[in-house]
């Protein structure tokens, strides 16, 4: 019997709550977050930097959710109070529990991940997400109002344009590169000598590689291959374990997904459900990823399900364009 992996935001539920709790707390902060989200794409996916990984943003804003009063608490009422499920998700997830060993692996704070196991009744023993806690790291009120200053200034750039093809900094649009300088500055050169700075040593979003290393520990603690693996992602926080999984002989599947996920996942999912994945998974239980090949191939389907290299030239555009109708534009633009 193999493994089921999947993602949590997108997959499972409609929220970006980082986004969400960013908007909520701080001034125009969904246009903040957006900006951080746009840099993280930039370093992840264009300049790859060695130590960054898809996903930090959610280290990057935590100075500034200090700044502006966010407390462990606050998180876990705010992420009880708006989660959202995709519809059938909460049904899905006990579904597939009973079918197959299953893991959720989200680069979400671990309050979220707590406010779904709540609705749903996913043993939170399965989750692998990224930990936080407001409360260990104490800011003086000169730097809480300096982080607040800097947020101010942050809205004042313009979102990062990144290029097809992209690959580094001079690829970049030059009031794009202006905007990459101010954040350098502020991320690398300031906040590392301030004791607000902990929070990018200390929290280790589960991103990229670390969604590679947490299937990894699943894979190992169930004794299953990469073959036996079936990954289910949607964004470029995903991109290393569909790598992983595809690699590896498994199923790497990108549902309602970016441009990033698409880039290496196998198959592809359109659909307003959850409970496709279901489908997905008896699918690779009976044949592996012959299995959903056979799946993709059927036409009685309420959702779209395909190979990504048989897709049209459109696929990106209508996958994404298809996501931001499931999640909201917002959301639905976020890398």
């Amino acid at each position: 019997m193999p493994l089921l992996a999947l993602d949590c935001e997108g997959p499972v539920t409609l929220n970006d709550n980082a986004y969400e709790f960013t908007a909520a707390l701080l001034p125009q902060g969904g246009e903040f977050f957006a900006r951080i989200s746009r840099y993280d794409d930039y370093l992840a996916d264009v300049e790859r930097r060695p130590g960054y990984k898809a996903g930090d943003t959610l280290k990057l804003i935590l100075p500034f959710l200090k700044a502006y009063g966010a407390t462990n608490r606050a998180l876990r009422e705010f992420s009880r109070k708006t989660l959202r499920v995709l519809p059938g998700a909460a049904e899905t997830l006990k579904f597939l529990n009973q079918l197959l060993p299953t893991f959720i692996i989200s680069t979400s704070y671990r309050p979220y991940l707590e406010a779904l196991g709540e609705v749903s009744g996913f043993p939170l023993e399965r989750v692998f997400c990224t930990e936080v806690d407001f409360e260990a790291v104490k800011i003086p009120e000169a730097e809480a109002r300096l982080l607040r200053e800097w947020a101010e200034k942050i809205l004042e750039l313009p979102l990062i344009e990144i290029p097809e093809g992209a690959r580094g900094f001079e690829d970049l649009p030059p009031e794009s590169q202006r905007a990459v300088e101010v954040l350098e500055e502020i991320f690398w050169r300031k906040l590392p000598e301030m004791e607000a700075g902990r929070f990018l040593e200390e929290v280790n979003p589960v991103g990229g590689k670390e969604k590679a290393r947490a299937l990894e520990t699943a894979l190992s603690e169930t004794g299953f291959s990469p073959s036996e693996a079936l990954y289910i992602g949607d964004s470029i926080t995903d991109v290393e374990a569909l790598e992983l999984a595809r690699e590896g002989g498994g199923g790497a599947v990108a549902f309602n997904a970016n441009r990033y996920a698409l880039r290496v996942a196998e198959f592809y999912v359109l659909s307003e459900r959850a409970t496709p994945e279901a489908e997905l998974a008896k699918a690779f239980i009976e044949k592996g990823k012959e299995g959903l090949i056979a799946l993709a191939r059927k036409e009685a389907k309420d959702y779209e399900l395909g190979l990504v290299a048989e897709a049209g030239k459109d696929l990106v555009s209508r996958s994404e364009a298809f996501r931001k109708g499931v999640r909201g534009k917002a959301i639905g633009a976020l890398g």
